[in-house]
């Protein structure tokens, strides 16, 4: 269910208006200071937000402070290096001394991933008790900085950031974006670039679409024709490619030095071809099919019948794993026309112990549930708001009897869905999927009969039929992806389209100073510029 038409698109960026009243050397004249960003006026919405009256101010004598852990070391240098190029800067990084702006780690109840940010006259502290919430805690302090900031440029002041207090933590462990590398292979620089902007909203697992029909794209030492003829394509007929191991390992080191954590799939026993047609023994005829460069969905299959396939899936399983430091592998499951039920619930039953057998977690999508899912297993929810009854009532009972959810309605976060008719690129077999569409929904409540409990988080998909570049990527992603973000991050309680709407237009001049492309959705009040 993931096709059709391919065109391309750039949208051109807005200017940049950064008003300061600092003067800077070589920076332009501004008119006037700007205003200070209030504290809850940032994407995800925090917690809980308690203003005060004094704000801080980066100068030339900021230093950043940090604890003697070389993690809170490490993200006092990632901060660093995005402040130094546009303030012009040195903001050394250090663990002497007392005010500026200090990252510290503390035993409390912040949780995995919670921080508490404090702002006054005299610096900012944020505090974590792991990690990740000490980089999500610089994420937030980044928005309340002028989208200057992110320039690589220096640029004019001043470097104000609001006084007060912010109390964050997540309302879900799992916050998700999918980026399909199988309909069409992007570069290791690319998904670098992606992970970026994911960590910038708190996104914390990178789900990697490593294999379909139109291509393969990791490889397998032990199967080698899987990537070196198997990815030698991709959806129109181009050249296609894949990562090495050494490829994917350096995905890996990057996102988790952005927090996220790297969810490889591997999908089957359907969207098979490229598999297929690197391998005969494969087939159940023996025959190798052409290499596939359209769009279809739902004509291929491993032969569920044949020990050799599961000999295949062990050593795939067995050398992802190996370079998979993460707690899950996602084995598809969807769209498998071509296999019969009976065959289906054979394969996964088959299947998933392989997986666990490396360590790893099962991830599915939701078709599982009409097999055995193994227990611990997460299904991923893709299905429509009108999916049939029947349907649902699979997934919910599925939930009751322990396996967890993780929600990507296709109607509301996929992120390859058009959103107008005149949209240049995606799909629009869900429907249209405009920014308030995507982000006016509740996951706790989305799948009735569903527990609260089972619900594990949220995941914005994106197919590539249609995404070619990285500006494709951009344009597709944004505005919609910080929606999704905030239904992961933010308590129910805040989710408010009159409010968010308001905030999500202040990222607009943040996203043109970062040079990411975005679609100027009419429902959202836009700055002039």
């Amino acid at each position: 269910m993931r096709q059709r038409h391919r065109t391309t698109r750039l949208l051109g960026s807005l200017l940049l208006v950064a008003a300061a009243s600092v003067s800077v050397v070589g920076a332009a004249p501004s008119a006037a200071p700007a205003a200070v960003t209030p504290l809850g006026r940032v994407v995800p919405a925090p917690a809980k937000v308690t203003p005060a009256g004094h704000v801080y101010k980066i100068t030339g004598g900021t230093r950043i402070r940090v604890d003697d852990t070389r993690e809170s070391r490490r993200i006092g240098e990632y901060l660093a290096g995005i402040l130094r190029p546009s303030t012009g800067y040195r903001l050394p990084v250090t663990s002497r001394g007392k005010g500026g702006i200090q990252l510290r780690l503390s035993k409390g109840t912040f949780g995995a991933e919670g921080y508490r940010l404090v702002s006054g006259t005299a610096g900012v502290t944020i505090t974590a008790s792991r990690p990740a919430g000490l980089f999500h805690g610089v994420q937030t302090l980044r928005q309340l900085l002028p989208a200057a900031v992110e320039k690589n440029s220096v640029q004019r002041g001043p470097w104000r950031i609001a006084g007060g207090t912010i109390e964050d933590s997540p309302r879900y462990a799992y916050r998700g974006a999918m980026l399909d590398v199988s309909r069409h292979f992007f570069t290791v620089t690319q998904v670098k670039r992606y992970i970026d902007e994911l960590a910038l909203y708190k996104i914390n697992e990178l789900h990697l679409h490593l294999s379909d029909d139109q291509g393969w794209r990791i490889a397998i030492d032990s199967w080698p024709r899987l990537a070196t003829y198997g990815g030698s394509t991709e959806v129109g007929g181009g050249a296609g490619g894949y990562y090495t191991k050494d490829d994917y390992k350096e995905i890996v080191r990057y996102a988790s030095s952005r927090y996220l954590e790297v969810v490889p799939e591997i999908d089957m026993p359907g969207h098979t071809n490229a598999a297929l047609a690197s391998y005969a023994d494969l087939n159940c005829d023996g025959v190798a099919p052409p290499l596939y460069t359209g769009t279809d969905v739902g004509f291929s299959s491993l032969c569920v019948g044949k020990d050799v396939t599961y000999g295949f899936v062990d050593d795939v399983v067995r050398e992802l794993a190996a370079i998979t430091p993460g707690r899950y592998i996602h084995i598809g499951g969807d769209e498998a026309q071509s296999t019969s039920h009976e065959d289906y619930v054979k394969f996964m039953d088959r299947v998933q112990p392989i997986v666990t057998k490396y360590g790893k977690t099962v991830i599915a999508w939701h078709q599982i549930t009409g097999a055995h899912p193994v227990k611990g297993a997460l299904a991923q929810y893709w299905g429509l708001d009108d999916t049939g009854a029947e349907e649902k009532a699979q997934v919910a009972e599925a939930a009751k009897n322990g396996t967890g959810l993780i929600l990507s309605p296709a109607d509301r976060v996929y992120l390859d869905m058009k959103y107008t008719e005149d949209t240049p690129l995606g799909q629009d077999w869900a429907g249209l999927v405009e920014v308030k569409r995507s982000y006016d929904w509740d996951p706790g409540n989305y799948l009735a009969g569903v527990p609260s409990s089972a619900i594990r988080g949220v995941e914005a998909p994106l197919w590539s039929e249609t995404i070619v570049t990285g500006a494709n990527i951009d344009y597709m992603a944004f505005p919609r992806l910080p929606g999704v973000a905030e239904l992961g991050w933010s308590p129910a309680s805040t989710h408010d389209w009159d409010t968010y709407k308001v905030r999500l237009a202040a990222q607009a001049p943040r996203w043109d100073a970062l040079g990411i492309d975005y679609y100027r959705s009419p429902q959202v009040p836009w700055p002039a510029g």
